[in-house]
């Protein structure tokens, strides 16, 4: 056991490891067409999985139809997804997973997209977006300083883990995410200047939209003051 998973916090902390399909409509944001989900916990010295891994796709609105272009790089067609659960649906029942009060952490491949896409639903999953992430490529780049590019199939070369057969399926990416997450947490535990979760959080945290404070409220001026300098 390391600094890293000896640290109290990081043993209290559920790591989700989420990752989402998505069709990119012209003039409007990315829409969700398939989200997996897979918790873990670090306990006694080794992960364990925390609940079942959740998996489903979810219906596209119709100006963000699945295009050949989505269907070549996830194989998931328009009629798969027609079929689907809405995102309410879809997202809430993965919302639910979530007990209150307890802390988790999100963990994603290039995390910005999971943030984006997952603010953009906050309606339909809202404990789920004020979760903070952790983004495995700036992880990977402080620990493996030099590799060629920080990309998923990349990181999996590096790390000897199977390709698996059907890449860019989004419950296939979070298991080879998750692997590539407990290698690097391998790595940062043998690492002095990562004792302990808040140094993690440091160098791969990503505060979730939900979480930040409204740029309205950084400037706001209390017309009371204002009057009393007046």
């Amino acid at each position: 056991m390391g600094g890293l998973t000896g640290d109290p916090a990081f043993a209290a902390t559920t790591f989700v490891v989420i990752d989402f399909e998505a069709t990119t409509p012209t003039g409007f944001p990315a829409q969700p067409i398939e989200v997996a989900a897979l918790a873990l916990r670090y306990e006694t010295g080794t992960w364990t999985t925390a609940g079942r891994p959740f998996s489903s796709l979810i219906r596209p609105p119709a100006f963000a139809p699945v295009t050949p272009a989505d269907t070549a790089q996830t194989g998931l067609t328009a009629e798969q997804v027609g079929q689907a659960p809405s995102p309410a649906e879809a997202l809430g029942a993965l919302d639910r997973r979530f007990a209150a009060g307890k802390p988790y952490l999100l963990v994603a491949q290039h995390a910005a997209t999971e943030a984006n896409l997952i603010h953009n639903q906050r309606e339909h999953c809202p404990a789920l977006a004020r979760i903070d992430l952790l983004d495995t490529i700036p992880l990977a780049r402080y620990l493996f300083p030099g590799l060629p590019n920080y990309r998923l199939d990349t990181l999996l070369a590096h790390f000897s883990i199977k390709h698996p057969a059907d890449r860019h399926r989004a419950y296939a990416d979070v298991e080879v995410t998750a692997e590539v997450f407990m290698r690097l947490v391998g790595a940062a535990d043998e690492n002095a200047e990562l004792s302990d979760l808040a140094a993690l959080v440091k160098i791969a945290g990503r505060t979730a939209k939900c979480n930040m404070p409204a740029q309205g409220e950084l400037f706001d001026v209390h017309p009371t003051s204002e009057r009393g300098h007046g």
